[in-house]
């Protein structure tokens, strides 16, 4: 928990500027923010510069596959209903890029932090989270990522006695496996459209039974969690029965799953799920997700789709043909290398729509969707593809480093 403001030691202050420098010549540079080396340099100087940073803090962590980035910024903005929040808002959600933004963070109450899966029991153990929030788990980076039941086994020990309060989706079976080690949970039926990482049992890997929105294993027991808060439609259902709208700006179901989690967990912190609601409603974009942008006399609806779960959430969210769509795939570092992934979404979805697709990996799209039967254009860049689509506004959807593309392009 947090404890009182104490001055930084002369040692974490050099860490802190030198990271702040570091930072600024990383921007002057036009090398991105430099949040990433500037908390690897601070680090370098003082490898417990993040516990100090997070002592005077009330801190909540918030991880997942998909929509960890949009719930941090919804819950940040719930939470500054009660004092002043600090947060890596713009996802650098490893250590060095959670210390940056926390040592911007001396005056503020709250730190509502975006944590990398594979990193969450390390800075869980650094910052003394008072709530720890933990929506889905599904593939993700299969070159480099660790299988999904092997992540939860991790964040299940890592997170086994912690004093948190754990807000986890009680829909995932994989979340309710790694969180059922914690001593108190929250447990929030949050919906979960993607399964195909959550048939067998986490438990003993036995076939998991879904005759409903319940699940069950019939082996060893191992079943969904009697939810406390639930998303119902387009209101959040609260512990005392009471039902919230949900009213937001950011489309589609998993938004309002992310509010859900949000509330629940602002409710730990003490703030009524009228008003965290109310404030989330503020939020248009988060990193430039979901911004509607005017591009070569064209409006554009940026879309980020990371892996299968979020392309199956991004289809259900976009305007309908014959509404054109702009795909774009890349696989450079930030993305994994490994493209397999692009056979385990369901692109006839997009049938009827016109389809331009680009990207690093337009080939590989290209033959995935070929196989899929959906008429489509191969396009040489984004202006090629917006100059060959047909009238309406264009939902251009893309993979991580391929949305920053489309986001310089179209600022230029």
């Amino acid at each position: 928990m947090a404890g009182n403001s104490e001055p930084l030691s002369p040692r974490a202050k050099l860490a802190v500027t030198a990271g702040r420098a570091a930072a600024a010549v990383s921007r002057a540079a036009g090398k991105g923010s430099g949040s990433v080396i500037g908390g690897k340099v601070a680090l370098r100087l003082d490898p417990d510069l993040l516990a100090r940073l997070a002592g005077h803090l009330d801190v909540v962590l918030v991880s997942a596959t998909n929509g960890k980035t949009t719930t941090t910024r919804l819950l940040a903005e719930a939470l500054r209903a009660g004092g002043q929040v600090v947060s890596n808002a713009l996802g650098a959600n490893m250590p060095a890029g959670i210390t940056s933004a926390l040592a911007g963070g001396s005056a503020a109450r709250f730190a509502v932090i975006e944590v990398d899966e594979k990193y969450l029991a390390g800075v869980a153990r650094d910052v003394n989270p008072k709530a720890i929030a933990l929506l889905n788990l599904s593939r993700d980076q299969l070159d480099r990522a660790a299988e999904t039941r092997m992540l939860a086994e991790k964040w299940r020990e890592g997170l086994a006695g912690t004093d948190a309060i754990v807000i986890a989706n009680a829909d995932d079976p994989l979340i309710t496996w790694a969180a059922s080690s914690s001593p108190t949970v929250v447990w929030v039926a949050a919906g979960q459209e993607w399964k195909d990482d959550a048939w067998s049992c986490p438990s003993c890997g036995g076939v998991l039974q879904r005759p409903s929105e319940d699940w069950f294993c019939a082996e060893c027991g191992f079943r969904r969690p009697v939810p406390t808060w639930a998303l119902s439609g387009d209101h959040v259902v609260d512990p005392n029965g009471v039902a919230w709208p949900i009213q937001l700006q950011l489309p589609g179901r998993a938004n309002r799953s992310n509010a859900a989690v949000s509330a629940a967990a602002a409710a730990a912190f003490g703030i009524d799920p009228k008003v965290a609601l109310e404030r989330m409603y503020k939020v248009q974009a988060v990193a430039g997700r979901y911004d509607v942008v005017s591009y070569q006399q064209r409006e554009l609806r940026l879309l980020l789709a990371k892996n299968p779960a979020g392309w199956l959430e991004t289809f259900s969210l976009i305007d309908g043909p014959p509404t054109p769509v702009v795909l774009s795939v890349n696989a450079r570092g930030a993305d994994g290398t490994d493209t397999s992934w692009l056979w385990d979404v369901d692109y006839t979805r997009l049938a009827g729509h016109p389809i331009l697709v680009i990207g690093d990996r337009k080939m590989d799209l290209a033959v995935r969707l070929e196989v899929a039967g959906l008429q489509f254009l191969v396009c040489a860049d984004l202006d090629e593809a917006v100059r060959s689509a047909p009238p309406g506004r264009i939902e251009a959807i893309a993979n991580y480093t391929a949305f920053q593309d489309l986001r310089r392009r179209v600022k230029n």
